[in-house]
């Protein structure tokens, strides 16, 4: 059960932060910082379409009905059974087909006869690939499912989120075992399109509803010129056959080059396509996912709360979010514990680099205060400490973080239960 009584953050500035110190020199903007920015701050968020018929313009109405025309009349009286996809008939009159179709059409700008190109072509490909039964195959990539490619919970919209990482193929031995040859790299892309297929099946297809994904992708220690290859068909992959399938791609622990690159492309790009960019350099990574998906949601290595064994049980058990700012120690006070109950907790800071001690204050006079958690250095590649303790009197826990001699605010998660027991010896 949870604890009766309230949670109060205490927030201690540091007493000499400022003491004796010179006047700050102007600030000057290194070249990779006006990079980093540019590329963060360059277009307006994405808005997602709400693929409500009474939403469309006239023209795009019109579209949509030439759209179905024109695929009845290609596939003739077969059009009921090839024309269909993740188990909708693309044919039949209702919101879940019309869905479909109008992401064909805004991927080509609803231009009628480029989008049925691109939607013939895509059934063609689906049904080359098997791409309907996919999910239910095993193709033996064990060792990669929740670490290079995987659905992982949901963002504050309720998207399902994909992450991304393949800085495990900068072993050469783990690289080969996977791209080796032309047919491990075809299995490894048929794999990739299953991860894929898995976020699809968790979409509403529903005017209004969820239509598309949440994609991030971790840059860190990525071999760039060995995947390059395997990059590029996965790219085109997606982009041919799932058309504003993806609402928001998140890229984080981004290198400086990746800004210049992106700087240089980016001309080229659609505002659309651009506006559902989101770059994150190293150190912020936990601060930008927060933006998007609740602690309780993002992965441990990514300064969240969830560990893949959390999603066996059931919808994460929510967490409290704070921030830690700098010259700052924060105490979060967690009162009401009885004698003989057990308080099991989870707290996490964005790129920790601070000390953090938990301890249990007893309510007797004359009661000592237990060092839970003895003050420590916690590293910033720390994960979230996740920890119990069993009172035998009452009293309260004091979870702290001191950021007394960082001048950096942090984001912070943390969550409790308490479960009382029965009388103690």
């Amino acid at each position: 059960m949870e604890a009766s009584s309230p949670i109060s953050l205490q927030q201690t500035p540091h007493q000499d932060y400022s003491v004796s110190e010179a006047s700050p020199k102007p600030y000057k903007k290194s070249f990779v910082t006006s990079l980093m920015e540019a590329a963060t701050l360059r277009t307006p968020s994405f808005k997602e379409d709400t693929y409500f018929i009474s939403h469309l313009k006239n023209s795009e109405k019109k579209a949509l009905q030439e759209l179905r025309d024109k695929l009845s009349g290609s596939y003739g009286p077969n059009a009921a059974s090839e024309c269909s996809m993740w188990g909708i008939p693309l044919l039949s009159i209702n919101e879940k087909a019309d869905v479909i179709l109008l992401k064909f059409l805004r991927a080509r700008d609803f231009r009628v006869q480029d989008s049925l190109q691109m939607l013939e072509k895509c059934l063609s490909w689906r049904k080359e690939f098997g791409a309907d039964d996919i999910v239910e195959e095993d193709l033996g990539f064990k060792e990669l499912e929740g670490v290079v490619a995987y659905m992982h919970g949901y963002d504050r919209e309720g998207h399902p989120v994909c992450y991304n990482a393949y800085g495990v193929f900068k072993d050469k031995e783990m690289y080969e075992r996977v791209f080796g040859d032309e047919e491990k790299l075809k299995k490894f892309l048929r794999w990739r399109v299953q991860v894929l297929e898995r976020g699809i099946n968790l979409l509403h297809f529903k005017p209004g509803g969820v239509n598309s994904i949440i994609q991030v992708t971790d840059l860190k220690d990525m071999p760039k010129r060995e995947l390059r290859v395997a990059s590029n068909q996965i790219l085109s992959l997606f982009q041919d056959n799932y058309p504003e399938m993806v609402a928001r791609k998140i890229f984080i622990n981004v290198p400086w080059y990746f800004s210049m690159l992106y700087s240089m492309f980016s001309p080229f790009l659609t505002q659309r396509t651009k506006s559902k960019f989101v770059i994150s350099k190293e150190g912020n990574v936990a601060e930008t996912l927060y933006k998007f998906i609740r602690p309780e949601a993002v992965p441990v290595q990514y300064g969240g709360l969830s560990r893949p064994s959390d999603l066996q049980n059931g919808p994460p058990k929510p967490a409290s979010e704070f921030t830690v700012k700098g010259g700052e120690k924060v105490n979060i006070q967690i009162e009401g514990i009885e004698a003989g109950a057990t308080i099991t907790w989870d707290i996490v800071v964005g790129g920790w680099d601070l000390e953090y001690s938990a301890e249990f204050v007893p309510n007797a006079v004359g009661s000592y205060t237990i060092a839970v958690e003895k003050a420590r250095k916690i590293a910033p590649s720390e994960e979230a400490i996740h920890n119990s303790f069993t009172s035998r009197e009452a009293g309260k826990m004091v979870l702290s973080v001191d950021n007394t001699f960082s001048r950096k605010k942090r984001v912070a998660a943390y969550r409790y239960f308490v479960r009382k027991s029965a009388a103690i010896a």
